[in-house]
């Protein structure tokens, strides 16, 4: 698959679903790019942005299994992995698999579950497995978590620990849309919602082999540099207590790999970095006390951050 093969069926699954999602051409994109790396998304918005709607739209649109885990207080973790039950007949245990054994899992307003039903999905999202009982199960490929969360309402829930913040690849917000795409909205779903007859653009299989392929997209040393001094300073701004970890740097890379390759590159360039910085470092840091109580915005500080920070090269170094 070369990077003209991978844009044009990237482009076709952003068409695809921006027959669903108006208006949010930058956010579908930044989704795919989470795909394309095989990363997670956190989408923190307030209720009808279209949260469900793009995930159904992106497993409908690449044709993989989806499910849905509505959070709530009183979910176990057994409810999201699955549980081992006893067989009089065979005199043994079977497993019966949980919804997170699907391609494409939506953890519905994450933050209502306790911590401890929170963390059932840390060894799925890190090592692409669960273990119920003793027993290892692989997760199918490939394999995409999208959690979302109401940044408004607080009553009722649980803060989503740093370690699984930092398991997340990015975060999104989608907003609300323009007057004349909410009229879209209304004219689209006059009938029956579009997404009933969306169809699939792109297979799994394809999709895999994208996956494989972003990786072979070059990153100039200079480049990396870049992305260390970026993340490097978000550890000592003044307004940070717990800056970006190794972590970090790694997802920054590869979002701008997958980045460059929708754009047809095989290079990546600093502004694909800086175009993807806020979406996969933001949500990793933490701001001093002082900071939070002047309402500061994590997207601030990489903003500031930035700006400060150097870019040493030209475009064809990229290509060095």
């Amino acid at each position: 698959m070369t990077e003209t093969d991978l844009s044009r069926r990237v482009a076709a699954v952003v068409e695809n679903v921006e027959k669903v999602i108006f208006g949010k051409h930058h956010e579908v994109e930044l989704a795919l790019v989470a795909l394309l790396c095989r990363g997670h998304i956190l989408i923190e918005d307030v209720p009808g942005t279209g949260k469900t709607v793009l995930a159904k739209s992106l497993s409908r649109s690449i044709g993989c299994s989806f499910r849905r885990i509505q959070f709530t207080p009183d979910l176990l973790p057994s409810d999201v992995t699955g549980v081992a039950i006893f067989d009089q007949r065979t005199n043994s245990f079977e497993f019966r698999p949980g919804p997170v054994m699907s391609q494409i899992v939506l953890a519905d307003e994450i933050n209502r579950a306790t911590p401890k039903t929170q963390s059932a999905l840390l060894e799925a999202m890190e090592e692409r497995q669960i273990t119920v009982d003793g027993v290892t199960y692989r997760l199918p490929e490939p394999f995409l978590v999208m959690a979302t969360q109401n940044p408004i309402e607080y009553e009722g829930t649980f803060p989503l620990p740093e370690a699984q913040l930092d398991r997340f690849f990015l975060r999104l917000q989608l907003g609300y849309p323009a007057p004349a795409q909410e009229v879209a909205i209304l004219d689209a779903q006059r009938v029956q919602h579009p997404i009933e007859t969306l169809g699939q653009v792109v297979s799994s299989e394809e999709l895999i082999e994208a996956q494989q392929r972003v990786r072979d997209i070059h990153v100039a040393p200079a480049i990396k540099t870049y992305v260390v001094s970026v993340v490097g300073a978000t550890r000592s701004h003044p307004d940070v207590y717990l800056g970006a970890s190794p972590r970090g740097s790694l997802a920054l890379t590869r979002a701008a790999q997958a980045y460059a390759a929708i754009r047809g590159r095989d290079f990546v360039l600093p502004d694909d970095v800086k175009a993807l910085a806020a979406p996969t470092l933001s949500h990793r840091l933490i701001l001093q006390p002082q900071a939070r109580l002047k309402d500061l915005a994590t997207t601030t500080v990489i903003a500031e951050v930035l700006a400060s920070v150097p870019v040493e090269m030209t475009p064809a170094t990229a290509r060095a």
